[in-house]
């Protein structure tokens, strides 16, 4: 997959009941994501699997 970059729309494969999530911040290995039925989560990208969703 390529870089996370903020605005991308993602998705994590193992929580599909979160819907899909917008980029806000990376730093680092720390991702703050904007899901749709999640809310705003900080993921760490050394234990947790995003997907980048083509529009």
């Amino acid at each position: 997959m390529s870089e996370i970059e903020p605005g991308m729309r993602v998705r994590q494969p193992d929580r599909p009941d979160w819907g899909l999530g917008q980029v806000q911040s990376v730093i680092g290995d720390r991702v703050t994501v904007n899901f749709e039925n999640a809310g705003k989560l900080l993921l760490n990208l050394a234990v947790v699997t995003l997907e980048q969703v083509e529009d």
